[in-house]
């Protein structure tokens, strides 16, 4: 790197550290006035009481990673500090954490964030939270050690997203990691962005888009990708293991060996990490531990607390540290350790474990054989990635359609009677069906609406289901877990299940003339089972 474009990087970074941590002290009204006034944010950011350096730490092989800290500010003086250590998401920048390190600063912490290699300043090449990055953040951890006043026996990690990846991966192979906050991340990455054998297109070409606009992806994250979106079915288990390497619940025997404090958060909307691999995980875990799940898409619930503005998931996630790093009797660890809010009412409700969440399952008979065409969108579809989390978390406007109005060749219809009372909706919905094609392979995708008076469906859940490999014209059984969610049927509406075999998110495996037929044999009845509160 030349030196100009040094200078040009410390000026940036200077500037929007400036502004963030500007924002942060002065409240969420500051926070537009000082993007627009650099010198007025540098002033108001040296008046904080924490202080804040820019440096570049030695990682794994060398490989220098960009990175801040921000500590206290009579660190040095004698003084130790828990630790916290923050990788910045996927993509982007190292600034990221400021503003929720300010705070965990001025509270009594050493805040580290770093640039994951083969991003922005950092040197190398992005390895997907593979083994290279696990080992950056042990090394990353060494280097606090050795140049900063954090004390040795309080570490923690904490993240959103690739960060929350990378901090549950460093929680199992480095024992001195205590606690963990993993904010919009994954347990298992293949269950992830391969449900149902089916590639998630938008999801995964999201993130190579990024990557290569941000970073620098490795000739392996670049093969893979090319077979992933390529539906290259001779490397698929290739691919398969290159994912379990990467996830946090195939080292599910080390973290609770560790007996590391995890407290996992999500969006129910998450469309690049649905939350169904979180719950799971969640269960799994023996040592402390903590689930939260409310509406928004992928680190949407986390993003106003960058800008330093009030935020309950941060909020949370720095109680979940003062507990197990600084030892606060804050009563965190008295509550019921699940934590959901509904997608269509404001407030949490507290349960004892993922499993207890349902209290009963209403049942929906699909006794009607349907037969569909699977060469055109039905208009059923589960939105767009992002963007229709976002409407759903903020208008409470999920993707819609006109359920009346679908195309029955297209589209395969159950409808439920009308609930004279609300239904609580929570956890997983299941459909089991039978499903024949006259291909060998296939794709289709099962949504969930609520459905009013007027026949427009809001959509509730859904998910993909992939066959390969089938005799033509015979049935076999399906069995498929819809994406968790939270969600309050009025009364007066009826559910609709409906299946197609095309959606944007995903990609589809469905031959020309290809035709899917869903029936319900005498012994092996077909049925949907909706997971319910009284």
């Amino acid at each position: 790197m030349t030196p100009a474009r040094i200078s040009l990087r410390t000026a940036a970074i200077t500037a929007v550290a400036a502004t963030v941590l500007a924002g942060a002290a002065l409240g969420p009204g500051a926070v537009a006035p000082a993007a627009a006034a650099a010198h007025t944010s540098a002033v108001s950011a040296a008046a904080s009481p924490a202080s804040v350096r820019f440096v570049h730490i030695p990682g794994d092989g060398g490989v220098r990673l960009a990175a801040n800290v921000v500590a206290p500010a009579d660190a040095g003086a004698g003084h130790r500090y828990p630790l916290v250590v923050l990788p910045t998401s996927w993509a982007m920048p190292q600034v990221e954490y400021l503003a929720q390190a300010k705070k965990l600063a001025d509270s009594g912490y050493v805040v580290v964030s770093y640039n994951p290699r083969g991003f922005w300043q950092s040197g190398g090449r992005i390895e997907t939270a593979g083994p290279p990055d696990v080992a950056d953040a042990s090394k990353v951890i060494d280097w606090a050690l050795d140049h900063t006043a954090a004390d040795p026996g309080h570490i923690g990690m904490a993240g959103v997203s690739y960060g929350a990846g990378i901090s549950l991966l460093a929680s199992a192979f480095d024992p001195r990691v205590k606690a963990v906050v993993a904010m919009s991340g994954w347990a298992d990455l293949i269950d992830s962005i391969y449900s149902g054998r089916t590639q998630h297109r938008q999801a995964a070409g999201l993130l190579g888009g990024l990557g290569t606009l941000t970073g620098r992806p490795s000739e392996e994250m670049k093969e893979i990708l090319k077979d992933f979106l390529g539906s290259n079915l001779a490397k698929e288990q290739d691919m398969i293991e290159w994912g379990r390497k990467r996830s946090p619940a195939t080292y599910l025997d080390r973290i609770n060996a560790n007996g590391t404090a995890v407290m996992l958060g999500n969006a129910w909307g998450d469309s690049i990490f649905p939350p169904n691999s979180y719950a799971r995980f969640y269960d799994k875990l023996s040592g402390p531990k903590r689930l939260e799940l409310r509406p928004g898409d992928h680190a949407t619930p986390e993003l106003t607390g960058l800008l330093g503005v009030p935020n309950d998931t941060w909020d949370h996630s720095r109680r979940w540290l003062d507990r197990y790093l600084k030892g606060d009797r804050n009563g965190i660890d008295r509550e019921q350790p699940v934590q959901l809010a509904s997608r269509t009412k404001d407030g949490y409700e507290g349960y004892p474990s993922w499993s207890a969440v349902p209290g009963d399952h209403r049942r929906i008979s699909l006794d009607r054989t349907q037969r569909i065409r699977t060469d055109h969108n039905s208009g059923a579809d589960g939105g767009t990635a992002i963007l229709s989390g976002v409407l759903d978390q903020f208008l409470k406007l999920p993707p819609l359609a006109s359920i009346p109005l679908l195309p029955r060749s297209f589209a395969a219809v159950w409808r439920s009677e009308r609930y004279a009372t609300e239904q609580r909706i929570r956890g997983n919905v299941t459909l089991h069906t039978t499903m024949t094609g006259n291909k060998s392979s296939g794709t289709a995708v099962a949504y969930l609406y609520d459905v009013g008076a007027l026949g427009i469906g809001k959509l509730i859940t859904h998910a993909p289901v992939t066959f390969h490999d089938r005799t033509p014209g015979t049935p076999f059984g399906v069995d498929l877990e819809l994406f968790s969610t939270a969600y309050d049927l009025p009364a007066g509406h009826r559910l609709a299940l409906v299946v197609d075999a095309k959606d944007p998110l995903y990609n589809e495996h469905n031959p020309d003339g290809a035709r899917l037929t869903f029936s319900s044999p005498a012994d092996d009845p077909s049925v949907l089972s909706v997971p319910v509160r009284d």
